[in-house]
């Protein structure tokens, strides 16, 4: 066998240069790129100071026994120091494991779970319904496009505050149902109907932005797909499950993920309908951080921080397999 040896440097041919160090290239990417880099350095350093600083300091308090009675603050001219210790795990072990976990945590989980499935799959239905409506070639699309975003473009708290003006013991839907001669529900008292109320309230609120989503995505399929499908004999329902779902594959797995972790921290709307303190077993987990952290005596800040970083984690693990679950049916359906 014959080796080509360059007679400039005394290297064979072929040979592979030694790959530089972490060092070397940094500096060599920097040369290169430094416009792309000062261009992003200002969104860095934000980020840095609005995420990544109080993420790190929310941490670092779930590791103690922090709240209102230990923390640092300042009454009149005197400042207290704190004196809060570090506990470790502590507050994680008695959130998951502890006596109250189920009361205060895992009955949470599940209504947070059943709330965000129950929201998202309405979200989704009601918005593919409408938007394959809007779809069609109908008189006044246009205005129903816009009464049929009105919910999304009003502010949350106007929103909300109406449905609960409607929701109250003497409101307009109790009235109604008393002039039908049905049961009048307690909205707002009552565990069941709480939960109820806030799945309903929720729902007005999310569909627009599916609906428009969803519209956006039908839109974009080739209509000569429909006609092919007519022309092979299939029904609405074939075309439904053969063109408009496949289709829609892309948006769909975009607003659903957007939908699952917007429902799962959706804060206004619980808090809005029935306060920081009323109603315990309607409250999400993320409302009951703020409760833990907020609404009650003394406040308990590292069991709140504790709560956020397990939301954190949830929606993380829930994202990762999520992409998972996508990029395998991808494979499957090349």
């Amino acid at each position: 066998m014959t080796v080509a040896i360059d007679r400039a440097t005394g290297k064979r041919r072929g040979d592979r240069a030694p790959r530089p160090g972490l060092g070397q290239r940094m500096k060599n990417s920097l040369q290169k790129y430094w416009y792309a880099y000062a261009m992003i350095a200002p969104v860095v350093i934000v980020l840095a100071v609005l995420v990544g600083y109080p993420l790190v300091r929310g941490f670092y308090i779930t590791l103690t026994d922090a709240n209102s009675l230990n923390s640092a603050r300042t009454i009149g001219v005197n400042h207290i120091a704190a004196t809060y210790k570090f506990v470790g795990l502590d507050n994680y072990k008695n959130i998951l494991f502890g006596p109250l976990s189920y009361d205060r945590f895992w009955s949470h989980v599940i209504w947070t779970i059943v709330w965000t499935v129950a929201c998202v799959t309405l979200h989704y239905t009601f918005g593919l319904g409408l938007a394959m409506m809007l779809n069609q070639k109908l008189r006044g699309r246009t205005v129903y496009r816009v009464l049929l975003v009105l919910p999304w473009a009003v502010p949350t708290f106007v929103t909300v505050f109406s449905w609960r003006i409607m929701l109250a013991d003497s409101g307009a839907i109790n009235q109604i149902l008393h002039a039908l001669h049905l049961p009048q529900p307690q909205w707002l008292e009552d565990t069941f109907w709480q939960r109820f109320a806030a799945i309903m309230v929720n729902t007005w609120c999310g569909v627009p932005f599916m609906m428009l989503s969803l519209l956006g995505g039908l839109q974009s399929i080739d209509t000569t797909l429909y006609e092919a499908a007519k022309m092979d004999g299939a029904n609405s329902w074939q075309r439904f499950r053969h063109v408009t779902l496949p289709g829609l594959r892309s948006v769909s797995s975009t607003v659903v993920l957007l939908g699952v972790i917007w429902t799962f921290n959706q804060f206004a709307i619980i808090f809005l309908l029935f306060g920081p303190t009323s109603a315990p077993d309607a409250q999400i987990l993320v409302t009951w951080a703020y409760y833990l952290g907020f609404g009650q005596q003394p406040r308990d800040f590292a069991q709140s921080a504790a709560y956020g970083v397990l939301l954190l984690s949830i929606v993380t693990v829930f994202t990762s397999f999520y992409f998972r679950w996508l990029k395998r049916n991808d494979q499957l359906a090349v």
